[in-house]
């Protein structure tokens, strides 16, 4: 099928961000002569939606699925302490600098084709992985498996954004979607802990073969390949560029965790990236073809969106790292009752991400749910700083998850559903790989802050006491609640930030707006 871009500015398929969508050529009109092509997903969205929700549970939780395998990898291929974070961070880097480039190829060649490919080197990158004699090839593997990560990624909520069209549907999609990239860092702890405890190291990683399977078979049975005569050309020198700097300022953060500020490797590796995202920026204004127009990002609803996920992945990191530092280390859990311990706060996000985009979402808009959705996973956060070294779980955790929980729902599924819908359909995959570039600096920046801040309260609560246990033992209780606090102001300012970027009120002028349909 051949698309083309309408010209028309009374189309009610332009947005009020000015974005416009597309019928295909030839197509007999309907009355009004400009209503959007009928969606040849609309019959197997349901079964679409599974499919996509596999893919990026497998991105989502192979951040953190290794995590946890971590110790026991490191006993079998004999690496040391100081290699270990690598193991992490080649992922993250590889996954974090390439999203923008494929976010745009996948606009380029077909979301299907960028999808399937994705997965398959995903597959392949898992099994390398799972199959490491060394430590090396799992570096090397972790590497790919970021690559292929971050082909998948905005592929797939390109084409959640262009095969759920009708409000009420999408929805349900964005919820779920939304759901997958709150709750999968504590699924990928779950799952880690019961493979790692019951299996072995490496079925954290050949997991994803089986996933891949799975996702693979429906993409090609599911999925229609669909061409636009207006697809955009490669912005060779943008890409490098950006690419170049995401990829500075995610080592560069990275290496913040474990390295002071003032370490060559961390405070150059972010002024070059500073340097990178002033000189990109000024190219896209200037590109006949940019990677990025700037019209995506400077939409007052869409800033807002990437805003929320960003500062979410910056301060979701307080719970999910510190309270596993916390769970594990201070009151003995297993990883698998550490993963047991989140559960309550998955099903309350995923409860909650349902009914903001399903309900609320339509009623009262982006604005308050983001708002409110920030303001009490801050409360959250400020609750969880009650613990002690001896806390109940019943009593001082529970309680703050199920709140934190909440919040998260009532973010990230709007921010993500506001942040794609209404955009040029050549420009879906760029938008979608944007949100999820937002979300992994988010987290990258959130983890250095964090740790950093966590470890300069411990060494302050130390300087002029004696190293006791049970005093050393109360230092790194003062440091994850340093980090919780810190994790509340960060929802607290998004909240402020997010109130004031997001519009008020319903946009209905989006509502009749289907994104074109592109493969």
């Amino acid at each position: 099928m051949t698309d083309t871009t309408t010209g028309n500015s009374e189309s009610p398929g332009r947005t009020g961000s000015g974005a416009v969508d597309a019928r295909p050529l030839g197509a007999t009109p309907t009355p009004a002569g400009n209503l959007p092509a009928e969606n040849p997903h609309h019959a197997r969205r349901w079964l679409i939606l599974a499919v996509i929700g596999i893919a990026q549970l497998m991105i989502v939780l192979d951040a953190t699925i290794v995590t946890i395998a971590l110790p026991d990898a490191q006993k079998d291929l004999g690496f040391g302490n100081g290699d270990r974070q690598w193991i992490v961070t080649a992922y993250s880097l590889a996954f974090g600098a390439l999203l923008l480039f494929f976010g745009r190829l996948a606009d380029l060649i077909g979301k299907k084709n960028t999808f399937i490919i994705g997965l398959i080197g995903f597959g392949l990158a898992s099994a390398l992985g799972g199959a490491a004699p060394n430590f090396e090839v799992l570096v090397t593997a972790r590497a790919l498996q970021g690559a292929a990560g971050a082909m998948l990624a905005p592929a797939a909520l390109s084409l959640l954004t262009t095969t759920f069209t009708e409000p009420k549907e999408r929805g349900t999609a964005f919820a779920v979607f939304g759901g997958i990239a709150g709750s999968g860092a504590a699924i990928g702890m779950l799952l880690g802990g019961l493979l790692t405890e019951y299996f072995n190291w490496r079925w954290t990683l050949f997991v994803n073969v089986a996933f891949t399977v799975v996702a693979l078979a429906g993409a090609v049975v599911l999925l229609h390949t669909q061409r636009s005569e207006n697809r955009p050309k490669l912005d060779l020198f943008g890409t490098v560029t950006i690419s170049g700097a995401l990829f500075c300022l995610v080592y560069g953060f990275s290496n913040a965790a474990s390295h002071p500020w003032s370490a060559p490797s961390t405070w150059m590796f972010l002024a070059v990236a500073a340097l990178g995202v002033v000189i990109f920026t000024w190219w896209q204004t200037r590109a006949s073809h940019p990677l990025m127009p700037l019209r995506i990002l400077l939409d007052r609803d869409r800033g807002g969106s990437f805003a929320a996920v960003f500062i979410t992945g910056a301060g979701m990191f307080g719970v999910f790292l510190f309270l596993t530092y916390y769970l594990q280390i201070m009151l003995g859990y297993s990883p698998v009752k550490t993963g047991l311990a989140f559960l309550p706060m998955v099903f309350v996000l995923m409860a909650s991400a349902t009914l903001a985009t399903t309900r609320l979402l339509q009623t009262v808009g982006a604005r308050p749910l983001v708002a409110i959705g920030m303001a009490l996973s801050g409360a959250g956060m400020a609750w969880m700083t009650g613990i002690d070294v001896t806390t109940s779980y019943p009593t001082h955790i529970l309680g703050p998850l199920l709140v934190i929980g909440i919040g998260i729902g009532l973010v990230m599924a709007p921010a993500m559903n506001v942040a794609t819908f209404g955009v040029n359909a050549d420009d879906a995959g760029v938008a979608s790989a944007l949100v999820n570039t937002m979300q992994q600096v988010g987290g990258s920046i959130g983890t250095a802050l964090l740790n950093t801040l966590a470890t300069a309260a411990a060494t302050s609560y130390l300087a002029g006491k004696r190293p006791t246990p049970l005093v050393l033992a109360h230092a790194q209780l003062h440091s994850y609640i340093t980090a919780f606090w810190w994790s509340a102001g960060i929802f607290a300012a998004g909240a402020i930030i997010c109130g004031l970027l997001l519009r008020p009120g319903v946009h209905t002028n989006e509502s009749d707006a289907a994104p074109a349909l592109h493969g």
